[in-house]
């Protein structure tokens, strides 16, 4: 199994166990489901007396994102505004990355067209989006997009490829 790190914070953000789709060349997307999360049924084989009054249990179970809570991804919000000021940021400082590794310039130019394209059609649909930072809630750090499908109820991540490095585990 390969586990993916946000290459500026080292937060682990996604692994290979679900299905990566690339997109656009420029990002990762995987379909996300909702798991109930918390409540343990325990039956340990007694009747239940009629004298004995029945102790009421909290039932605590929680419906989650399997994605994001197996990676403790932190919720946040943007304005669009916001979000456009976060997106420079952040393009600028994994562009800096792909330099320093020694990718190529046609492959930084690459990244550059393709991000900027793909930015573009999220900031054309906004108010459907999600953000989620990783564990160390890093702000210069990726930003996990979350949308759903045209069902409306399957949920998908979205990360950039060029902001992660893959770790065998």
């Amino acid at each position: 199994m390969i586990i993916y790190k946000d290459i500026l914070s080292d937060d682990e953000i996604i692994s290979d166990s679900y299905d990566l789709k690339e997109v656009d060349g420029v990002v990762f997307e995987a379909d996300c489901a909702m798991i109930t999360e918390g409540a343990v049924n325990v039956d340990i084989g007694a009747n239940a007396s009629a004298e004995e009054a029945e102790e009421a249990l909290e039932d605590t179970a929680v419906k989650v994102n399997n994605i994001v809570n197996s990676f403790r991804l932190q919720e946040t919000s943007f304005d669009k505004k916001g979000y456009l000021a976060y997106l420079k940021g952040y393009m600028k400082a994994v562009k800096a990355k792909l330099q320093e590794s020694g990718s190529s310039e046609e492959e930084v130019k690459d990244f550059e067209t393709k991000a900027g394209a793909f930015a573009k059609k999220v900031l054309g649909s906004f108010k459907d989006w999600e953000f989620y930072t990783g564990e160390s809630m890093n702000p210069d750090a990726m930003v996990v997009l979350l949308n759903y499908r045209e069902d409306g109820t399957t949920p998908y991540v979205v990360v950039w490829k060029h902001g992660l490095k893959g770790m065998k585990v």
